[in-house]
């Protein structure tokens, strides 16, 4: 954090923007929580303001995958069947965060929360729409059990032509004795 962004998130009245980037499978969308358009990254983001909602970003001292939403409101019901349409299951969602001060921003955005897109939950009302897209953290993958295996066939899945792993099956039964050889054949 700048000095700029501490001693305007220090100050009495706190004037936060909240930056939302979502990707969809044809496009990506830009969007902040203020009014108007303004420029920063090289993006034209699109000032919602209290059409954009997020639930709060949580933090926690254990190593879990803590999700948040994303609410878009004030929708035409009749873009829902496009918007649900360029919608795909884990693609990238970040949310930026920075203060304004004397109207402008007081520095470059921090990443404030980074994960994937997950399901899309609608509510249709007759005149607007809102589309609240829960995200998680890239930590969820952490549950998913890898099936990978010590293997020849495996190790060519990666690094074709690599014999590191030729003996691997031919030592799963195989006797081997460190130091000096047993006298014996019970070994006891």
């Amino acid at each position: 954090m700048t000095p700029a962004q501490l001693a305007a998130c220090q100050a009495p009245q706190l004037a936060p923007a909240i930056f939302v980037q979502l990707t969809f499978a044809s496009t990506t969308i830009y969007v902040w929580s203020g009014l108007g358009s303004i420029l920063w990254n090289g993006q034209t983001w699109m000032g919602l303001g209290a059409l954009l909602g997020l639930a709060p970003v949580e933090e926690g001292t254990t190593v879990e995958a803590r999700g948040m939403t994303v609410r878009l409101s004030g929708i035409d019901p009749a873009l829902l069947p496009e918007c649900l349409g360029d919608f795909q299951l884990g693609l990238p969602a970040v949310i930026y965060f920075d203060v304004y001060a004397n109207g402008a921003l007081t520095g470059s955005p921090l990443t404030a929360w980074s994960g994937r897109m997950d399901q899309p939950t609608l509510d249709v009302a007759a005149d607007t729409a809102t589309i609240a897209i829960a995200c998680e953290s890239r930590l969820v993958d952490l549950n998913i059990a890898v099936d990978r295996r010590y293997t020849l066939e495996d190790q060519q899945m990666d690094w074709p032509g690599d014999l590191g792993f030729v003996f691997t099956a031919g030592l799963q039964e195989q006797a081997l004795f460190w130091g000096n050889y047993p006298n014996t054949s019970n070994n006891i």
